[in-house]
């Protein structure tokens, strides 16, 4: 049994304080239900800590909404947003859940993301944006929705310190993501009109 604490403890500490705050050892049981797909785990779990649960991190520092939107998991993306789930909550990397659905070309997730109040040109630890992601990723259909949203193409990385319209312009096998950037002006020459 002491093995058993020990371990426990260990596994806390390795997880962010936000995520330890939010169900303890149950916030971890949380996120694991959801990657199983228990939904009679996943009800009890919220009956037991409250709504406040949607909300908590596994080891790895993802969130049950960010597995999800992983998953392309369409039923759980859509409870656990209904359920308070923070849209702009990072997880592993820092990747927000939009940044999330960049990556695996989850439009649906995005648009549902976005009206609920996601922060369009939110940054992961790279400084990635979810427009940086889905230009990336090749994701066109992504990229005029973060477009319309109001992302800024021209927002840079930490990592290589380019922007969207700058990895579509190096990318010659998406013209398509290309063509919808240079449609939206960069900030300064829109401002000095």
């Amino acid at each position: 049994m002491k093995s058993l604490t020990f371990a426990i403890a260990a596994a806390l500490l390795t997880v962010p304080a936000s995520a330890q705050t939010i169900g303890g050892y149950d916030g971890f049981a949380f996120v694991d239900a959801v990657k199983q797909k228990t939904g009679d785990k996943v009800m009890e779990l919220i009956r037991k800590n409250g709504p406040g649960i949607v909300n908590a991190k596994d080891a790895s520092g993802n969130t049950a909404l960010i597995v999800a939107i992983t998953d392309r998991n369409e039923d759980y993306t859509a409870f656990l947003l209904n359920q308070g789930a923070d849209p702009n909550l990072g997880g592993k990397g820092g990747d927000t859940p939009l940044i999330a659905a960049a990556r695996v070309g989850y439009g649906d997730a995005a648009e549902w993301l976005l009206g609920q109040g996601a922060k369009v040109d939110g940054t992961n630890r790279m400084g990635e944006t979810a427009l940086i992601v889905a230009v990336q990723q090749r994701q066109p259909a992504l990229v005029r929705l973060l477009l319309a949203a109001g992302a800024n193409p021209d927002k840079t990385d930490n990592a290589a310190g380019l922007s969207a319209r700058d990895y579509a312009t190096r990318d010659t096998r998406s013209r398509d993501i290309l063509q919808a950037i240079e449609a939206k002006k960069p900030k300064a020459a829109a401002a000095s009109r």
